[in-house]
C-alpha cells in the first residue's frame, strides 16, 4: 500500500490531478465559514447553543451534515449543493412525463441544453431557500446588523452565488480532478465535521451523558455497518452472453464468451442523496414558515426528521430511487438492443425473452440492495433514540455518512487506479509495481 502510494504521486498527471482536487476542496471548506454579511457570528453562536436541545437544532443538524456546518454558520455555502441535486431530481421526474424533453436528453447535442436547464433551476430553487433562510434570520434576536430589506437581498444575493460557485467547484473537480466533485464535496464536509463530533462524544462520556461500554458496542456495530456497505458496494451478479461468428468489413471475428456485469447495489449512494435532498426542501420551508402559518408549523412537527412519518418516507424514497437510478443507467431495453445488434445471446434465454430476464434479474438484485441502503440510512436515528446519542456524532457515524464516506472512498481509488493502470502501474492491488513490459 506505502508503494502505491509513492508510486501515485510519481505519475504527474495523476499527481496534478490530485492537488487540484484538494485545492478546491479546501476553498470549499474555506467558503463554508465565511458569515453572509449583515450577519453577527457571536450572537448567532450563542443562539445555537441555548437552542441546544430545542427540536429546531434537529433540523439545523440536519442541513449541516450536507452542508458541513455552514449552515449554522450563515455561511456564503450555507445550502451546500443540495438545491443542485433537489433540481436534477426535478429535471428527471419531468423526462418520464415530458417526452420532448427526454428526446432532447438522449441527443448529444440537447444534453448541454439539460445541463443548462438544471442550472437555471437551481438559481431558482436556490433564490426560494435563501429567501427562507433570511426568515429564519429575522426570528432570531440580534443577529442581523442592518434592515430587513437590504438583509433579504443582500443574504438571497450572497447565498445563491455561492451555491452556484460551488457547483460550479464540484464540476471542475470532475472535470480536471479526481472523483466525482458534487460527491467529493459532501465528502469533505462530512470529514470536516468529525473532530467537533469526537469532541462532543468526549465531553457526553466525561459528564456521564454516555456509558463507555454502550460507546464501544455502537462503534462496533459501526465497523460491521462499513464492513457491510463496503461488502455490498463490490458485489456484482455477472449474466454470461455469448457472441457467435460475425464478419465486420474484411475481418472474422471469432465466437466468444463474455458477461454482463450488475452491481448489487448498481446506484451506490445516490438514492441515499436524492432521498435526502428531497426531504430537506419541503421540511426548511415548513419549518421556518410554521410560526407565520399554522398548517405548515403541523406539517414540519409530523415531518420531524426523528419522527416515525418521516423516516417511512425516508425509506420508501430510497428504494424507489434506487429503482429509478437503476432504469435510468441500467435500461433492460437497451441491453438486450445491443446484445441482438452484437450477435450475443444469454444461455437458456430466448431472444425475444431477453428484455423480460434482463429486467427480472435487476429487479431481484436492486429489491435487496435498496433495502439494505435505506436501513442503513436510518440507524443514525436508531442509535440517536435507544443509546440516546448526540444528535452531532449519531448522524456522522451513521448510516447515511457512512454511505457516503465508503461509496465516495471506493469510487475515487477505483478512478485513481485506472490512472494508475493507463500509466501501466499495477494500482493499489499489486502493490503498485510497474509493469513488466515498459
Amino acid at each position: 500500500m506505502a508503494n502505491s502510494l509513492v508510486e501515485m504521486y510519481r505519475i504527474k498527471d495523476l499527481r496534478k490531478k490530485i492537488f487540484i482536487t484538494l485545492g478546491l476542496l479546501i476553498v470549499s471548506r474555506i467558503g463554508a465559514v465565511i458569515p453572509i454579511p449583515g450577519i453577527d457570528p457571536e450572537v448567532l453562536k450563542l443562539f445555537f447553543l441555548s437552542q441546544s436541545s430545542s427540536s429546531n437544532i434537529g433540523l439545523t443538524e440536519y442541513l449541516n451534515f450536507f452542508s458541513g456546518g455552514a449552515f449554522s454558520n450563515f455561511s456564503l455555502f450555507m445550502l451546500g449543493v443540495m438545491p443542485y441535486i433537489s433540481t436534477q431530481i426535478i429535471v428527471q421526474l419531468l423526462m418520464l412525463v415530458i417526452p420532448s424533453l427526454k428526446k432532447l436528453a438522449q441527443d448529444p447535442s440537447g444534453h448541454k441544453k439539460i445541463q443548462q436547464y438544471t442550472r437555471y433551476g437551481t438559481i431558482v430553487v436556490c433564490l426560494i431557500q435563501s429567501y427562507v433562510v433570511t426568515i429564519y434570520a429575522n426570528s432570531i434576536p440580534g443577529v442581523m446588523t442592518m434592515g430587513v430589506l437590504p438583509f433579504t437581498l443582500v443574504a438571497m444575493l450572497t447565498v445563491t452565488t455561492g451555491s452556484m460557485l460551488l457547483i460550479w467547484i464540484g464540476n471542475k473537480i470532475t472535470q480536471w480532478g479526481i472523483g466525482n466533485g458534487i460527491s467529493l464535496l459532501i465528502f469533505a464536509g462530512i470529514v470536516a465535521r468529525f473532530p467537533e463530533a469526537m469532541s462532543v462524544l468526549f465531553r457526553s462520556i466525561s459528564a456521564g451523558v454516555l456509558n463507555p461500554i454502550v460507546v464501544l458496542v455502537v462503534f462496533v456495530m459501526f465497523l460491521v455497518v462499513v464492513a457491510l456497505v463496503v461488502y455490498e458496494e463490490q458485489g456484482v451478479r455477472k449474466i454470461p452472453v455469448n457472441y457467435a461468428k460475425r464478419v465486420v468489413g474484411r475481418k472474422m471475428y471469432g465466437a466468444q464468451s463474455t458477461y454482463i456485469p450488475i452491481k448489487v447495489n448498481p446506484s451506490g449512494v445516490i438514492p441515499v442523496i436524492f432521498a435526502s435532498a428531497l426531504l430537506s426542501f419541503p421540511l426548511q420551508i415548513a419549518t421556518t414558515l410554521g410560526p407565520e402559518v399554522r398548517w405548515l408549523a403541523a406539517f414540519a412537527n409530523w415531518l420531524n426528521p426523528q419522527g416515525a412519518p418521516y423516516l417511512i418516507i425516508y425509506a420508501l424514497l430510497i428504494i424507489a430511487f434506487a429503482f429509478f437510478y437503476t432504469q435510468v443507467s441500467m435500461n433492460p431495453v437497451e441491453m438486450a438492443k445491443q446484445i441482438r445488434e452484437n450477435g450475443g445471446s444469454v444461455p437458456g434465454v430466448r431472444s425475444e425473452k431477453l428484455e423480460e430476464y434482463l429486467t427480472r434479474v435487476l429487479n431481484r438484485i436492486v429489491l435487496p440492495g435498496s433495502i439494505f441502503l435505506a436501513f442503513i440510512a436510518l440507524i443514525p436515528t436508531l442509535v440517536q433514540k435507544f443509546f440516546n446519542f448526540p444528535s452531532t456524532v449519531a448522524m456522522l457515524f451513521g448510516g447515511t455518512s457512512l454511505l457516503i464516506l465508503v461509496g465516495v472512498d471506493l469510487d475515487t481509488m477505483r478512478q485513481i487506479e485506472g490512472v494508475m493502470k493507463m500509466h501501466h502501474y499495477d494500482g493499489f492491488n499489486v502493490g503498485g509495481r510497474k509493469s513488466k513490459h515498459i
